[in-house]
């Protein structure tokens, strides 16, 4: 959970190193402290495409420690969608479907109190030391996610919004836009490489996401500064085929 006076996420990233996320979608609190003794470097809580509900994602928020930074993909490019995730506890808001530089910066105002940004003050959470709370979410990290062909042709102006903390490309939505059948298409990969090389003009971290440790591992190398070393859905289902294949095969 976020701790005002000791804020990660930030730093993190200015590091330089490629962090190592864990993904949930499956809205289990206890998956997460579960998987929050693993060593990953930030773990992700899906609220567009996840189960997760607001007590449930209030739950897994405070169980994960202070040093391992939480980020919440939010349903929607909304200031009441960022604001939940915020009051919950998120030290990162990772905002989906960024088309422009409009979209962008209403993302931004929308993770920031007045006068930076419109949002605003409340929460359970925040309430217990609202003026620490205050001080301290000016670390908050911001990440905008291009997963679309529109999104793809205003990468520039995108990356280059203040506030902006790492662009993230949503991998299979760009595909799904880009009309490619595979994250391996070149036109696919090619697209990612272009947002990349953007990013990095822009002096703007980027990230990916990956659906597997050894994509994470080749996308580490081509200088993503994020990746999905894994994700819950994939972990349960390929764990349970496994163990029942090798029983069979016994």
């Amino acid at each position: 959970m976020f701790d005002p006076r000791s804020p990660t996420l930030k730093a993190s990233i200015a590091s330089g190193h490629c962090l190592a996320a864990t993904w949930f979608s499956l809205g289990s609190a206890a998956a997460v402290e579960i998987v929050a003794r693993s060593g990953c470097d930030a773990i992700v809580l899906d609220l567009q495409h996840g189960l997760w509900d607001r007590r449930e994602l209030e739950a897994a928020i405070g169980i994960v420690p202070f040093h391992i930074p939480v980020i919440v993909r939010v349903a929607e490019n909304s200031p009441q969608a960022i604001a939940t995730a915020l009051d919950a506890g998120a030290e990162g808001i990772m905002v989906p479907l960024i088309e422009d530089e409009v979209a962008a910066i209403r993302a931004v105002s929308a993770c920031k109190y007045p006068p930076a940004g419109i949002r605003s003050g409340g929460g359970v959470r925040p309430l217990l030391d609202f003026a620490t709370y205050v001080k301290g979410a000016e670390q908050i990290a911001v990440f905008l996610m291009i997963e679309t062909a529109t999104g793809l042709a205003n990468a520039q102006a995108i990356a280059r919004v203040d506030g902006v903390d790492m662009v993230f490309i949503g991998s299979g939505d760009l595909a799904l836009s880009l009309g490619v059948s595979s994250v391996d298409q070149a036109l696919h990969r090619q697209a990612c490489e272009s947002i990349l090389n953007t990013c990095s003009e822009s002096a703007r971290p980027c990230g990916v996401f990956t659906s597997s440790t050894e994509m994470a591992q080749a996308r580490r190398t081509e200088g993503y500064r994020m990746v999905v070393v894994a994700n819950d859905v994939g972990v349960v289902g390929s764990g349970f085929a496994q163990a029942v294949a090798a029983m069979h095969a016994a």
